[in-house]
């Protein structure tokens, strides 16, 4: 229903908001008192005002007294606009028509809803004269369907009712939520609620008095099942006909609906104020211009740039351009001038300087907003102190880009140098110089951790001294340095940098028995590398130099050595494939004969592996074992050499050398393990050998590692029925005396003595007496590589037990051994 509004405010904005809201009926403004008097009598058909009190020229009081004296306007609704604590009942004592309060700052939303239900009281009230006039519908039919409750009143009384005629219409029934008869019993008083009578009662009986003709509040209404009905009144003297006379008429809105709106936004509006007095930082509304002219800011512009709201307010004592660090005010200007092209959120992190000349970090997230032609009408937004997160970054950066301990430049960002310099487009002679402490780590186990990590700390302040431009130092991971050098002269140079740096250190470390190693890599396009495989190189070289025996060994990473590396990587990704069982043949054995030197015959066989690479074709085991040993892949590969020795003689005893036994060389790594017992009489089980066939060798150095818990495995072996050698033996940290302790068999001397027979005189030679040292404490001799006669001569007249080597035979294929058993004659 469209009503004629009259909307009086001296503020341009509000009357535009007010227009826009009530679009639906028929709207006239006026800028002032005096406009307002003009529209109203240039249009006598005006149904409500909506007046602001306090304006210019005349204000709302005066205007309110002429419309006192108008019998015209005398009646008019009025809705009253104001922020101010305004006498209400010095207003309403003007006799004027119903009168409704608002308070500035306005909800929009409730001043809607207020102005609606005036209209429709309007509309109601002209509905109910139109009919009457032209007496088309009679008074009972509009009352009992009317959209609102109705009560008529005939000498009312509130606290008596039985002297009174009331009517109720069924709409104020439904509102109640009591029936006309109970409603006339209790009386209006007696379903108030307690609150709202005494404010009520003032009221109606002003109104009773003749002091106001009529009055409207908001009151709660009280349900029989104890809810509460929020309701708009409007009670007034009416006169139904010449006839009919009744005191007043009081009608009734539901509201309930609106309260709860109008409760949410009260919360809304503190939650607001609640979250704008704990942020920290400020919100604000400023000019799209380049000074941020601010026209709002919160309270939190004092704790954040130590400025009071009044002296940002419209530049009165510096814009906040003036707060913005210079470096950053052209860059923000240009950033904002980027999302308003767009229309995009605003974000970004800058510096701001405050009142105490303190460096802020502040982040400021924001939005435009656009008048109706797409113009920028102002901006809005909040600007956050960030600085303590700022300060976190910067700790968590140094400590993402050094080492701990050292304080050192780590590796992560020597990488992001490395990449850096990559895309310089004029570059230089480039190296990385690393310095390796690889055996450092030993000291732990002795000193402890804070011994080593002190004396890491002044190899750290030792190398800093070469520190010079082109030469930076770095912590590339544990017990591990590197110097990146920029436009040095020439390879010469490089190398005498690396022996004055081997020298430094030899003086710190050499009472520590530490060996350094000191690897270096040229970046050119020879070595074109990633960073990754730069550090990857350079620890290659830098373990090549530690392990060498020179005390100032520098190792420059080389194609050679990268194809050694590369070799290495692809042999130890070929074993993988072997010990997971995806290539088959490519491990394989051969047989190298022993010979009984008593009966002349061979007595058995040695299991050697060997590797044939698809790509390198037969690798020697002095290679593929140290790479098997070192990646643990010894284990799956160790039992599968058990399983083919141990179905080679099964093999053998099949055709009926039942008397020959096998000898398999067994790592230490695979000793120590836990399982290997139970693994390895599993094996013999499944191949069906008889367990006295089998000789397991183990090399003497590996007693040094763990001498109780190996000798006690060896006896456990030797419980299994399997015999035990030492093999290698003379080579190792054991001793003959030591030897009667251990739980073997047999003792294998070491080529190296049986090489040396051919050199010295059968008086000088000592390999006879360590026979017959082991003869005393009860070990079978065999001795290895023997190619020659007289070594074999001197061994028989020694009492040596049994010989192996090229003089007997090189090792053979499995065929090829059969068919050497077949054709063996008798060795005299």
């Amino acid at each position: 229903m469209s009503i004629k509004i009259l909307v009086t405010d001296d503020s341009a904005t509000d009357r535009l908001l007010i227009s826009s809201l009530l679009q639906h009926h028929r709207i006239l403004t006026a800028c002032d008192g005096l406009d307002a008097l003009r529209q109203l009598e240039a249009h006598g058909d005006i149904d409500l005002l909506v007046l602001d009190l306090h304006m210019p020229k005349l204000d709302g009081f005066a205007v309110l007294e002429s419309l006192k004296s108008d019998e015209r306007t005398k009646q008019l609704r009025t809705v009253i606009l104001s922020s101010h604590d305004e006498p209400e009942n010095e207003i309403r004592g003007l006799q004027l028509g119903a009168v409704d309060f608002i308070r500035k700052p306005i909800q929009m939303d409730a001043l809607k809803a207020r102005i609606d239900l005036q209209a429709e009281l309007i509309q109601a009230q002209r509905d109910v004269e139109q009919r009457m006039q032209d007496q088309a519908l009679t008074f009972d039919t509009i009352f009992e369907q009317a959209p609102i409750g109705i009560a008529l009143a005939y000498g009312a009384n509130p606290q008596d009712t039985q002297q009174s005629e009331v009517k109720i219409n069924p709409a104020l029934e439904k509102i109640t939520g009591r029936r006309a008869a109970e409603l006339v019993r209790l009386g209006w008083a007696a379903i108030t609620h307690p609150d709202d009578l005494e404010a009520d009662l003032a009221l109606y009986h002003r109104l009773l008095a003749g002091e106001i003709e009529s009055y409207s509040l908001d009151k709660r209404y009280l349900r029989p099942d104890g809810s509460i009905v929020w309701v708009y009144i409007v009670v007034a003297p009416v006169i139904l006909s010449h006839r009919q006379r009744c005191n007043h008429i009081c009608l009734v809105q539901d509201i309930t609906q609106r309260k709860a709106v109008e409760q949410a936004l009260a919360e809304s509006v503190r939650s607001k104020s609640v979250l704008l007095s704990h942020l920290p930082g400020m919100a604000y509304r400023c000019r799209y211009d380049h000074d941020w002219t601010m026209e709002y800011v919160s309270d939190g512009c004092l704790e954040l740039t130590g400025y009071t709201v009044s002296s940002l307010i419209g530049n009165h004592d510096m814009s906040f351009n003036d707060l913005i660090a210079p470096e950053y005010r052209e860059i923000l200007w240009q950033q904002w001038k980027q999302v308003l092209a767009g229309r995009k959120p605003f974000k970004y992190e800058y510096e701001i300087i405050t009142r105490a000349g303190e460096r802020k970090w502040v982040i400021e997230m924001g939005q435009g907003l656009f008048d109706s032609d797409g113009g920028v009408e102002a901006l809005e937004g909040i600007i956050l102190d960030i600085s303590d997160r700022k300060s976190m970054e910067r700790v968590l950066q140094f400590n993402n880009e050094h080492d701990a301990w050292t304080g050192l430049y780590n590796r992560r960002y020597l990488e992001r140098q490395l990449k850096q310099d990559d895309q310089k487009p004029d570059p230089v002679k480039r190296a990385l110089v690393g310095i390796n402490l690889g055996s450092l780590q030993a000291l732990n186990r002795v000193y402890g951790f804070h011994y080593t990590w002190d004396l890491i700390k002044r190899v750290s302040d030792t190398l800093a001294g070469f520190c010079s431009d082109g030469r930076e130092l770095f912590s590339m991971y544990e017990h591990h340095f590197s110097f990146y050098l920029t436009g040095y002269r020439d390879h010469e140079a490089l190398a005498g940098f690396c022996a004055a740096i081997a020298t430094s250190l030899r003086q710190l470390l050499t009472i520590e028995r530490i060996d350094v190693g000191i690897g270096v890599i040229e970046l050119n396009e020879q070595n074109n590398l990633s960073a990754e495989q730069c550090f990857k190189s350079l620890l290659i070289a830098s373990e090549h130099a530690l392990e060498s025996y020179d005390d100032e060994a520098v190792c420059f990473f080389d194609q050679e050595m990268e194809a050694s590396v590369l070799r290495e990587g692809e042999i130890k990704r070929e074993l993988a494939q072997v010990a997971a069982g995806q290539a088959d043949g490519q491990l394989v054995l051969q047989f190298q004969p022993i010979l009984d030197l008593t009966t002349d015959r061979v007595c058995g066989f040695e299991a050697l592996a060997r590797f044939d690479s698809p790509r390198f074709g037969r690798v020697s085991p002095l290679e593929f074992i140290p790479i098997a040993e070192e990646t643990k892949l010894i284990v799956p590969l160790g039992y599968q050499i058990i399983r083919q020795a141990l179905q080679f003689l099964q093999t053998l005893q099949a055709r009926g050398y039942a008397s020959l036994h096998i000898s398999i060389n067994i790592s230490a790594i695979q000793l120590l393990r836990g399982d290997f017992l139970p693994a390895l009489e599993r094996i013999v089980r499944e191949t069906g050998v008889a367990p006295a066939s089998v000789n397991l060798e183990i090399t003497e150095s590996i007693l040094a590692v763990n001498y109780q818990e190996i000798n006690s495995i060896l006896g456990d072996l030797q419980a299994l029925g399997m015999q035990i050698a030492i093999d290698d033996f003379g080579t190792g940290y054991s001793s003959l005396a030591r030897e009667r302790e251990l739980n073997v068999n047999c003792l294998k001397i070491d080529k190296s003595f049986v090489d040396k027979l051919l050199r010295l005189s059968p008086e000088q030679a000592i390999t006879g007496d360590i026979i017959s040292m082991a003869h005393k404490l009860g070990h079978c001799v065999v001795a290895e590589g023997v190619e020659h006669e007289s070594q074999r001569q001197y061994l028989k007249a020694h009492g040596c037990d049994k010989i192996q080597g090229y003089l007997i035979s090189r090792p053979l294929d499995q065929d090829a051994a059969l068919d050497f058993l077949g054709t063996e004659k008798r060795m005299v």
